[in-house]
């Protein structure tokens, strides 16, 4: 496999957005995916995957605490691009309870553990059932959107869930996402005006200070690495 995909990796330097989307959908074989936050970048492929309705899955994880705005640009969306089902994938309600009878509902700030056993129960078992199956998945993850993310590849090998991960907007600038979004008039959150330039559940997100990075409004009261474990990278492409 890492041949295979570091030829098409090569290839797909040279591609732009949509050319590298049809290139990887035609290319890669099997069930297609693509996991969507509504978050900026989403939006942006969302718009440029609306062609391609009968061929790949759209599905978001609806953790149980995100924003009004979150619900809100998912009802946009859903108005925008209607040739689109998206798929939502919910937590289990029994795990839900387990874990605020041993935490609290709040749990979560009280350690990173805590923190990342809240994560897996809300976010990383549902992803887990979306992609079952899935041979393709298709992210809006930016290398610049963390020191986590810088050397990661357009298409490689995940190895936890057994599949082929795409990054297709990996190489793309805030500003050029930024101007996606006004040439084609792409709904996004309110809050994203607001500096919330990343926005994953309510409690654990706050808007950016001037110069903190992107990652910064997620789990503020955390030090180190600030990752929920939906995208362990992994450098074993074969």
């Amino acid at each position: 496999m890492r041949g295979q995909l570091e030829d098409l990796n090569r290839k797909l330097q040279e591609l732009d957005l949509e050319q590298s989307l049809a290139f990887v959908l035609e290319t890669i074989v099997g069930k297609k995916v693509f996991s969507t936050s509504f978050g900026i970048e989403d939006q942006v492929l969302t718009h440029f995957l609306q062609k391609y309705a009968n061929t790949i899955t759209v599905f978001t994880l609806d953790t149980g605490r995100q924003f009004d705005e979150t619900y809100e640009v998912f009802h946009k969306t859903q108005k925008k691009y209607p040739a689109l089902t998206i798929e939502t994938y919910t937590p289990e309600e029994k795990e839900i309870k387990k874990y605020i009878n041993e935490y609290g509902i709040n749990g979560f700030y009280d350690s990173i553990e805590n923190r990342k056993a809240c994560c897996a129960i809300r976010k990383v078992a549902p992803l887990s059932r979306a992609l079952q199956g899935a041979d393709l998945w298709i992210t809006g993850l930016r290398s610049e959107q963390s020191a986590n993310r810088e050397n990661m590849v357009f298409l490689e090998w995940d190895e936890v869930n057994q599949l082929v991960k795409f990054n297709p907007l990996l190489a793309y600038s805030l500003p050029e996402i930024e101007a996606l979004v006004t040439s084609f008039n792409i709904p996004i959150s309110n809050l994203y005006k607001k500096g919330f330039l990343s926005i994953g559940c309510a409690p654990c997100t706050r808007a950016l200070l001037p110069g903190e990075n992107f990652r910064a409004g997620r789990w503020w009261w955390e030090n180190g690495k600030k990752e929920c474990g939906l995208h362990i990278h992994s450098d074993k492409n074969n």
